[in-house]
């Protein structure tokens, strides 16, 4: 009888939803996995955190992974909504800048969101309490031997395979590609958790984004009445750290996300501002589409899917970095050369377009992989 292949073997390094993601995909594509996570545990349900904006595309690759689709809905809500305001509070006014009624997003918790990928996986997988030490490629290019530490024991531990993903964030650790340099562009996010559903009469319908002189809020609910309300506002960066805040980083989009037997995905390939909701969805759509790459070329031709992933992948992300960067900075009121500062008191309805998560390129593209 002929001897069964040995499967090919990924190593992961982060547990978060862009590394839970890669897992899912690539156990679907016929890899065995290992996941590297530092923290101790799975998240739990603390209801301070994130909300995730789920664009239809990652709601149909969410689906794909759950034996009952219907488990996503189940702790998202329908959000059609997606307004901008120009907000003048020494008059008590407010008007509309941009409005979109078919948004067709879902919104989820970040841990809800972490919990419904986490829990389709085998649990024996994911390496609780382990820090990514560093990792070294066989001469012939074969494998890949990733070192790190069990934070319990201090035990140093070796595991060997085929490819390495990094997918430990915007500061990945992980530096095959010179590392992610990262520029501090002097906004920070506030998140305290009430509001006024007088001021916001569709609050449950939709994001809602209040923009006054070089600020703007962002406000929506969650499941489980629950309010994600964001406050961007631009300063010098802190020299302490203060209660709900979180500095936003940025950096210039990378020109290869894969060298090797190593390959970045989401905010550890291209970290973006979250002014257009993308980096969740970047990092479900990387996963998915490195998944059917690998899948439809073979471990005997994994450079090439590597480089089939690349060219799909980075043309859309660099473009969608820059842009949320751009919308970014017309939200703040900072300069760009190519148009005066953006006052949402005069500004014109042609100006406003750039503010709907719409006008985002790539917006309603599916990557032929994924077809």
């Amino acid at each position: 009888m002929r001897e069964r292949m040995r499967k090919p073997k990924a190593i992961i390094v982060g547990g978060s939803i862009a590394g839970i993601s890669c897992a899912k995909a690539l156990i679907l594509a016929g890899w065995d996995v290992v996941v590297i996570e530092k923290t101790r545990g799975p998240p739990t349900g603390n209801p301070t955190g994130a909300g995730i904006a789920l664009h239809p595309l990652s709601q149909k690759i969410v689906k794909s992974w759950l034996h009952q689709p219907d488990l996503l809905h189940n702790i998202t809500l329908p959000f059609t909504i997606d307004q901008n305001r120009a907000v003048d509070r020494e008059k008590n006014i407010c008007r509309v800048l941009a409005r979109d009624e078919n948004f067709n997003y879902l919104v989820a918790h970040w841990t809800d969101l972490h919990g419904l990928i986490y829990n389709t996986l085998p649990v024996e997988i994911v390496f609780w309490g382990h820090l990514y030490l560093t990792f070294c490629i066989s001469h012939d290019k074969s494998t890949v031997n990733v070192k790190a530490k069990n934070l319990r024991t201090d035990e140093i531990i070796d595991v060997v395979g085929d490819l390495l993903v990094a997918a430990d964030g915007s500061r990945s650790s992980v530096t095959v590609l010179g590392g992610v340099l990262l520029i501090f562009r002097k906004m920070r996010i506030l998140k305290p958790y009430k509001a006024s559903g007088r001021a916001y009469p569709e609050l449950g319908n939709g994001v809602h984004a209040g923009l006054g002189p070089g600020t703007h809020t962002v406000l929506y609910e969650l499941m489980y009445k629950r309010l994600n309300w964001i406050w961007y506002i631009t300063q010098p960066e802190p020299e302490l750290k203060e209660p709900f805040l979180n500095l936003i980083y940025d950096c210039d989009p990378l020109t290869q996300v894969c060298c090797d037997n190593v390959v970045f995905i989401g905010d550890a390939a291209h970290p973006i501002t979250p002014h257009c909701a993308r980096s969740t969805n970047m990092a479900i759509a990387d996963a998915a589409v490195l998944g059917k790459c690998l899948e439809k070329l073979g471990e005997e031709n994994l450079h090439s899917a590597l480089e089939e992933y690349q060219s799909v992948r980075l043309p859309v992300t660099t473009k969608q970095v820059l842009h949320s960067r751009r919308v970014g900075q017309i939200k703040l009121g900072l300069p760009l050369p190519d148009r005066e500062l953006f006052d949402p008191n005069t500004a014109s309805p042609e100006d406003c377009e750039i503010l709907k998560q719409r006008s985002l390129p790539f917006f309603d593209d599916v990557p032929a992989t994924l077809e």
